[in-house]
């Protein structure tokens, strides 16, 4: 188990992205099983501390080999670790996700594009009342940690809401997430691991939020038992 990242592995980042070819990986295979064992066993003291403060269905790492097959970019190798841990049951939503990148580094979560139904059901909610989301999306904490709330927007208004709904701020959206940068320098810190717990901490105020829209129909009742 780790809960570090080792230079190591951000230099194995970088030197993928200027090596991305199936030779040099090739030739370099024990650079990245390092890498690879390094962030596997950092995910995963994340996961054990995750899951002492919320109930978390399971982890999963994406692999560092890209599906080219409907992309321009054929590079068969991402230059980046990522992991998103999902919590568990119908009750509780959202999901925290990581991406460790040499000048990329990430640590956030939220929704990303939602089933129709449910981006439906928040844009009703929104509309009906827009105060509990402003909220905790003006909170300081939650402003200091994150800035502005992220995610695809439609240009002028979704269908069913008019374009001068005075909630139209948020209505634009289609996915609804946030994230904290960090640096090398910060990634590289033994503090990295319990600054990504507390970075993660700073969002379940919006969890809860969207859980409680996302269980409860316009009227407050329970969606599910």
């Amino acid at each position: 188990m780790s809960k570090v990242i080792t230079k190591q592995n951000l230099d194995f980042l970088k030197k993928i992205k200027k090596n991305n070819n199936r030779e040099w990986f090739s030739d370099n295979k024990d650079i990245y099983e390092e890498a690879h064992e390094n962030v596997k066993a950092f995910s995963n003291e994340l996961l054990i501390a995750l899951q002492e403060l919320d109930n978390i269905e399971k982890l999963k790492l994406y692999r560092i080999y890209r599906d080219v097959r409907f992309s321009k970019d054929k590079t068969p190798y991402k230059s980046s670790w990522s992991g998103a841990f999902s919590r568990a049951t119908k009750q509780l939503r959202g999901g925290y996700f990581f991406s460790i990148s040499p000048g990329e580094t990430m640590i956030g979560g939220g929704f990303y594009k939602p089933s129709p139904s449910d981006l439906k059901l928040i844009r009703s909610k929104i509309a009906s009342d827009d105060k509990p989301f402003r909220k905790v999306l003006n909170a300081k904490k939650f402003k200091d940690t994150f800035g502005e709330l992220m995610g695809d927007q439609v240009k002028t208004a979704p269908k069913g809401f008019d374009k001068d709904h005075p909630s139209i701020d948020l209505l634009r959206y289609k996915s609804f997430y946030v994230f904290k940068s960090f640096t090398d320098k910060e990634v590289l810190d033994a503090s990295f691991y319990k600054e990504t717990i507390k970075t993660w901490k700073s969002i379940r105020p919006f969890f809860d939020l969207m859980s409680d829209v996302l269980t409860t129909d316009m009227n407050g009742i329970p969606l599910y038992e």
